[in-house]
């Protein structure tokens, strides 16, 4: 029973802790785009190849024997 007398007060202070901490996280602009990056994992950002670099293939050449 005596261990409540500091159970208590911690978890009142855990509590207020974090409650500064999201204040702190809403005030920073933590929380202002949720689905901006979820976008921009699923956006082609892929360059056409140019004309001076030769495009890459993924198949093997067969090597010609003399």
């Amino acid at each position: 029973m005596e261990i409540l007398y500091l159970l208590i007060p911690l978890s009142v202070a855990l509590v207020f802790l974090i409650g500064v901490a999201l204040w702190w996280f809403v005030r920073s602009g933590q929380f202002d785009d949720l689905e901006g990056p979820a976008y921009r994992v699923v956006m082609d950002d892929d360059l056409p190849p140019s004309e001076n670099q030769p495009a890459t293939s993924t198949e093997k050449t067969p090597k010609q024997s003399d």
